[in-house]
């Protein structure tokens, strides 16, 4: 039986709004980073660029696979796959937090 395009739809965007919740976060990290270290006239470094940067992609790129592999193998299936592409967005979020607060010099130029 063919599912409704328009649930499938509404779980991927309600889904959706997480994961963007996810982006503008990260988003919003790098945009303070920058500008305290340019406030005490540094720069970030590659590290910093390169964490802040995944922290933006990460949530885009899980969400993309959840749903190109869950849309055509039932709600449960595409739900599953959601939260666990969420799951992972919320692990890698903690670890970056967790490092930039301890190794906050070593994302400096």
């Amino acid at each position: 039986m063919k599912r409704p395009t328009w649930i499938i739809a509404t779980i991927a965007g309600i889904f959706g709004l997480l994961y963007a919740y996810a982006v503008w976060s990260g988003i919003s990290q790098l945009v303070q980073s920058v500008q305290a270290a340019s406030a005490s006239g540094l720069a970030l470094n590659a590290m910093g660029w390169l964490v802040w940067i995944l922290a933006i992609l990460l949530p885009i790129l899980l969400f993309a696979l959840a749903v190109s592999i869950g849309h055509s193998r039932g709600l449960r299936t595409l739900t599953v796959l959601l939260l666990v592409g969420l799951s992972i967005v919320a692990i890698f979020w903690l670890d970056v937090m967790a490092y930039t607060s301890v190794n906050t010099s070593s994302l400096l130029g």
